[in-house]
Parts: structure tokens; C-alpha cells; sequence
């Protein structure tokens, strides 16, 4: 099944470039709209929110059809997004277009993982899982540097381009590259709303929410952020982008691996960046190639977030693994669009430094949460 898992990861990295390509523009952006980097932020946390309210619904209602027409009707959606937004209509119409496709953004994801690891066995499920999520670290590494890049060489609009070029590429492989693939056994929704009672994945979802609102608390503002305390200019911030991606690529890889062993603290380690990369930053200040470092190790302990999330809610809800995905994505967006929000705010009040130590904040707290599972965990088993 390696192949509809790399399909699902082209497809993916359509999907992720849509979604986070927006983050090396939001400058330009607001200066082209003449707002404020809070309001332009409203692009990418709108989307997040859509995905966060509706994404379990939407997921569940898609359950029961072919697995190749939702992947390409989701694709399609994306495709019109970046047709539209190259275009730099009015603020509010550049706004809908983008929260169109976040319906759909955790259907594709789930359905694409669902299909990839349908017929492979136990032990090799997070690694079908890991090359589907690996679309995430490769957006890192190519579309959004490059789409970035290009934009300080031209204009904003090109990285809407690049999106809807990436989005048409995996539209054709998806149509192309994969069977008909009907759903051969629909669970009832009752089945699966049942692990919403359960201690365990409750716990898990708080950890995934506060995790990524831990990421994205300074991720959502990191051309700001770099250019504003580090003095980066637009272009040395779409190369800092690819370092950042490219030491990605490399711990999501890892991270599959590491996740067939022990999930809790696979998670845990890479969890424990958010709190370990507002201090590099801060004893970096001053020093261009201590920058460069510390963006390197946070490219890699920020990758694989996304996997470490799902892997992590899936482990305490095995027996409903699309429904668990789509929440894991839906909690995650509901973290990204918190942590952009209040990062945005404390930007407003204290300026784009403090964060890095908003997000070490949410890391501690998503790190809480997992020793607590772990602690109800071993006392149930005890």
C-alpha cells in the first residue's frame, strides 16, 4: 500500500501548502491590504477554526463513500482557493476562499490515511501514517520556502500560484494513480462517538490542542518574527524556511520510526522543543549563525507534530482510527487557531519576542497531559 501512501502524501502536500503558505507572506500581505500582522494572521487561524468546528462532522458524513471521489473533490476545492487568491481579491473575498477547502481539509486527511493503512498490518500502520503525514515536512522544505522565495523576488501572489501548480499535480495523481475504493464496512456514528467517553483519548486530545497551540504560537508569525528580533530580510527568511523544513523531513522520518516503538515518549520528547527553543532563541540574540542553529533544531523538533498527534490519539482509540484522525486534526487546527490568536494579542501588548515563551507555556501544559494519561494508564493497569 506504499503507493496510495505516497499519493496521499502528494496529495498532502497540496492540502499543507494551502494551508501554511500563507505564513511567509503575512507581511506582505499586510501591507498589501494596509492591516495589522494580527488581522492578516485572521488567514490562517479562520481556516484552522472551520476545520476545528466541523472537521469531525464532515469526516463522519464522508465515511461511507468511495475514498478516491472525496480525495478528489477535497483536492479540487484547494485548487480553486489558489486559482482565486492569485488573483489578490478584496480582503474578505481572499478570506472566504481560503475557509472553502478547510471543510474538507480533515476529510482528505483521514480518508488518505484510512486508505493507506487499510490492508497493512499492525506494526506497519504509523509508517503508512508517517509517509502520508511526511507531506507536512516536505511543504516545509519546498513549496512554502519556495513559495516565500518567490515572493520577495516578485509578488505576494506568486505563492498562491505555486499553490494551485502543486494542488493541480496531485489532483492528476490521485485520479490517475488510485483504484476505485469503495468503503467495504461502515461503523455506526454510535460506535464511534463512544471513545468520546473514554479518560484516556480525552487526555490525548487536550495534549494534541495544547501541543500545536504550543507550535504555532510563534511558527503562525515566524517571518514576522524573524525579521522583527533576528533583523532577517524577506529572503533570508524564505532560506531559513528551508533549513527549517529540511531538518524536518529528516525527524518526521525519525519519528515514524520511533512511534512503532513507544508512542508516549516519542511524543514527549519532541514536545519537549517548545520549551527548550525560546531559550536557544533567547541566548542565540546577536549571534547570525546561533540563529541558524537554533532554526535548524526547531525545524526538527517541530515536524513531526502533526504525526505525534494523530499517532498519539489513534494509540488510545485504535478501534475507530478515521473518526480519531479527523479529531486529531480538528484539535489541532482548534491549536492552531488558539495559539495564533493569543500569540497575536500578546504581539499587540508586548511585541512579536514574547512567542516563543507563549508556546513554552502550552508545551508545559501539553507535557501535563501526558504524564497524566500515562499515570491513569498504569494505575488502571496496576
Amino acid at each position: 500500500m506504499k503507493k496510495v501512501a505516497y499519493i496521499g502524501c502528494l496529495g498532502m502536500i497540496g492540502v499543507i501548502t494551502t494551508e501554511f503558505g500563507v505564513i511567509g507572506i503575512l507581511p506582505q500581505v499586510a501591507e498589501h491590504y494596509q492591516i495589522s500582522i494580527e488581522k492578516a494572521g485572521v488567514l490562517l487561524s479562520a481556516f484552522a477554526m472551520v476545520i476545528a468546528l466541523t472537521g469531525p462532522f464532515m469526516t463522519l458524513l464522508a465515511s461511507g463513500f468511495d475514498r478516491k471521489k472525496v480525495m478528489l473533490t477535497a483536492i479540487s476545492i484547494f485548487l480553486v482557493t489558489g486559482v482565486v487568491s492569485s488573483f489578490a481579491p478584496p480582503f474578505w473575498l481572499l478570506l472566504l476562499v481560503r475557509i472553502l477547502p478547510a471543510f474538507l481539509q480533515p476529510v482528505y486527511i483521514a480518508v488518505a490515511i484510512a486508505a493507506a493503512t487499510a490492508d497493512v498490518t499492525e506494526n506497519k500502520k504509523n509508517e503508512m501514517m508517517g509517509i502520508v503525514l511526511g507531506g507536512i515536512a516536505i511543504t516545509m522544505v519546498t513549496t512554502v520556502p519556495l513559495a516565500t522565495y518567490l515572493a520577495s523576488k516578485m509578488t505576494w501572489q506568486v505563492s498562491f500560484m505555486i499553490q494551485a501548480a502543486v494542488t493541480v499535480i496531485a489532483l492528476f495523481a490521485i485520479l490517475k494513480g488510485l483504484p476505485p475504493m469503495p468503503v467495504r464496512e461502515k461503523k455506526s456514528y454510535g460506535s464511534q462517538f463512544k471513545i468520546l467517553t473514554d479518560r484516556s483519548f480525552i487526555l490525548s486530545t487536550a495534549m494534541n490542542f495544547l501541543m500545536i497551540a504550543a507550535w504555532f504560537s510563534t511558527y503562525s508569525y515566524f517571518a514576522d518574527y524573524l525579521t522583527k528580533t533576528k533583523d532577517m530580510s524577506d529572503e533570508m527568511v524564505s532560506y531559513m524556511l528551508l533549513l527549517f523544513g529540511i531538518t524536518g523531513v529528516f525527524s518526521n522520518w525519525l519519528s515514524g520510526k520511533m512511534l512503532n516503538k513507544n508512542i508516549p515518549k516519542t511524543t514527549a520528547l519532541f514536545l519537549s522543543g517548545t520549551v527548550i527553543i525560546p531559550v536557544l532563541l533567547y541566548f542565540s540574540d546577536g549571534s547570525t549563525i546561533a540563529d541558524i542553529f537554533v532554526i535548524a533544531i526547531w525545524g526538527f523538533f517541530y515536524a513531526p507534530c502533526f504525526l505525534n498527534a494523530s499517532a498519539y490519539m489513534i494509540s488510545a482509540a485504535p478501534q475507530s482510527l478515521a473518526f480519531a484522525n479527523s479529531l486529531a486534526t480538528s484539535f489541532g487546527n482548534l491549536g492552531v487557531a488558539i495559539g495564533t490568536t493569543v500569540s497575536g494579542w500578546f504581539i499587540f501588548c508586548y511585541g512579536v519576542a514574547i512567542t516563543s515563551w507563549v508556546g513554552a507555556a502550552f508545551g508545559i501544559a501539553a507535557l501535563a497531559m501526558i504524564g497524566l494519561r500515562s499515570f491513569l494508564e498504569v494505575k488502571k493497569t496496576g
